[in-house]
């Protein structure tokens, strides 16, 4: 029997309706959806937000499915810059009010967190500038997340101006550790950039974690593969999670690969599954 919490993230149905998605991830057997919020998949900006929002938390209330909600939308904010603007931009408003709809969206679902990243530094921003905009934009998100009970969910991203664990650690003390700013790992991330073996990254990262996202992934490149394509063993990486006592969803995040989304969720529930049942049996 699975212990852990295994969901998908809705930017890997992008051919779907939100509604057929979730019905697809629920019938596969998954616990929850990590959904990010776009122009076809609860868009944040679209007329009768609460009304969809309702929809949605009815949805998911029906289905016994635990969300969090994820903000890496492309082309949400500016339809020529990907992921553009950030909290590092000059034009950081629009980003800074996307990610406060996000919140009240996610206390709207009862989401476990959201989740969200630097972004990476424009080269008309120096370095002592960008810091003090990324530490200001998730002190003034947190603070908005605290007062509506929601976590928050940093991610370290590969490429992005905090990319790895220790940049992330750098920024929460910057931050003062304050108990709503928790950290969002993705898996293979691990294995593209930090020092360490994947199983070792999860257990220093086991209490501060509030959303885990996995996929498989190669040492070096940012590239997000469909499980037993790449270079990670996943067994002692599950075993790990138990261990460290997470509770949170483990979302697959697969977000190139809508063009088979139900076959590629189907096949990485079952793979998932298999590899914990592994890691259960060597270290039960």
């Amino acid at each position: 029997m699975s212990t852990l919490r295994y969901g998908y993230g809705t930017n890997g149905f992008a051919g779907h309706r939100l509604p057929e998605a979730i019905g697809v991830i629920a019938d596969l057997g998954y616990h929850g959806v990590a959904l990010t919020l776009d122009h076809h998949h609860l868009d944040p900006f679209a007329p009768g937000l609460a009304r969809r929002v309702a929809e949605v938390a009815d949805q998911l209330r029906d289905r016994h499915l635990g969300v969090v909600v994820e903000t890496g939308a492309r082309y949400l904010l500016d339809p020529w810059r990907k992921h553009a603007p950030t909290l590092l931009h000059d034009d950081r408003k629009s980003r800074l009010d996307f990610l406060r709809r996000a919140v009240a969206v996610a206390a709207d679902l009862g989401a476990e967190a959201v989740s969200f990243w630097a972004g990476v530094r424009p080269a008309e921003v120096d370095p002592v500038t960008a810091w003090r905009r990324l530490v200001d934009g998730c002190a003034e998100i947190t603070e908005v997340a605290a007062a509506l009970g929601v976590l928050i969910g940093f991610e370290p991203e590969p490429g992005m101006f905090v990319e790895d664990l220790a940049g992330w650690h750098r920024l929460r003390d910057e931050l003062g550790a304050p108990p709503g700013f928790g950290l969002t790992l993705d898996i293979g991330h691990c294995r593209c950039l930090e020092p360490e073996p994947v199983p070792d990254c999860v257990a220093a990262a086991a209490p501060h974690l509030v959303n885990v996202q996995i996929d498989d992934m190669r040492r070096g490149v940012h590239e997000h593969l469909e499980f037993g394509t790449g270079e990670i063993d996943f067994p002692p990486v599950l075993r790990a999670l138990i261990d460290g006592g997470y509770r949170g969803l483990v979302a697959v995040e697969l977000p190139r690969h809508s063009h088979a989304a139900p076959t590629v969720a189907r096949e990485s529930l079952a793979y998932l599954r298999a590899a914990e049942r592994e890691g259960q049996e060597v270290h039960p």
